[in-house]
């Protein structure tokens, strides 16, 4: 199999995990007063959008199909 063909199962599952594995962010938010520091921390768990992984699953098959034509010479 051809690396080109590699590269497109690589994106191709990288698309369908974006569906349905949420991305950890975290945000901090700090407030200093004279010596006195108050800080709290979020977190969230967020999804890609949908057309995000629609473009990934698109080209990694692209990229498969590509992949695994012959060369004509």
């Amino acid at each position: 199999m051809r690396p080109l063909a590699w590269i497109g199962i690589v994106v191709l599952v990288l698309g369908i995990l974006s569906f349905v594995v949420p991305i950890p962010t975290s945000h901090s938010h700090d407030l200093k007063i004279g010596d006195a520091s108050v800080g709290i921390t979020t977190h969230h768990d967020e999804k890609l959008p949908p057309v995000v992984g629609g473009v990934l699953c698109a080209a990694g098959v692209v990229l498969l199909i590509a992949g695994s034509r012959k060369a004509t010479a």
